[in-house]
Parts: structure tokens; sequence; C-alpha cells
């Protein structure tokens, strides 16, 4: 890439599987992640919940200090089948909202 951009990145999202897989590498991986965003101060967007691998991100960037805010369909959080979200969390009515 040529040049270099003064733009920097202020938010990520990141929707990841509700399981941790099979490989202890991949939950790894979210963890290494999540440290990496909370020491740059990205606010990071997840899909709600604390399941799986996407809580493998939240949970590292939220004790690292950075918001956290976890999108999660109302038919989910009525059920409570997602978990807890940590930080913020905004409900929508549907995944295409």
């Amino acid at each position: 890439m040529a040049g270099s951009s003064s733009h920097q990145i202020r938010n990520i999202f990141v929707f990841g599987g509700s399981s941790p897989g099979k490989e202890k590498e991949f939950l790894e991986s979210t963890n290494h992640l999540g440290r990496v965003v909370a020491e740059r101060k990205i606010h990071l967007v997840y899909g709600g919940g604390t399941l799986g691998l996407m809580a493998g991100v939240l949970i590292a960037t939220f004790l690292g200090g950075s918001q956290v805010l976890g999108v999660v369909p109302k038919a989910f959080a009525k059920r409570d089948i997602i978990g807890k979200t940590i930080g913020e969390e905004l409900q929508v009515s549907t995944m295409s909202d």
C-alpha cells in the first residue's frame, strides 16, 4: 500500500461463533484480538451475549478498558439464549436491522 493514512480506526465490528470451537487456538486468537482492540482504544461492536468466540474478543476488550456495544435481536434477548451482554446493549427487531 503506497503512502500512509492519517485515519485511525475508531470502531470495529466482530461477529463470531456462539461456540468456542474445538481448537483452543481459535479462542486464544479472539482473546488476542480483544487485547489489541483495547490497547488501541478502539470501540467494539459485537453480536451480543457472552458465548463462544465473540465472548473471547468481548471480555478482553472490556477488561482492557475499551467501550463495547452488543447488538442483539429482541427475540434472542427475551429468551436469554446468548448469555448476558457486557457493556452497552442495542436491541434490534431482526438480524438485518
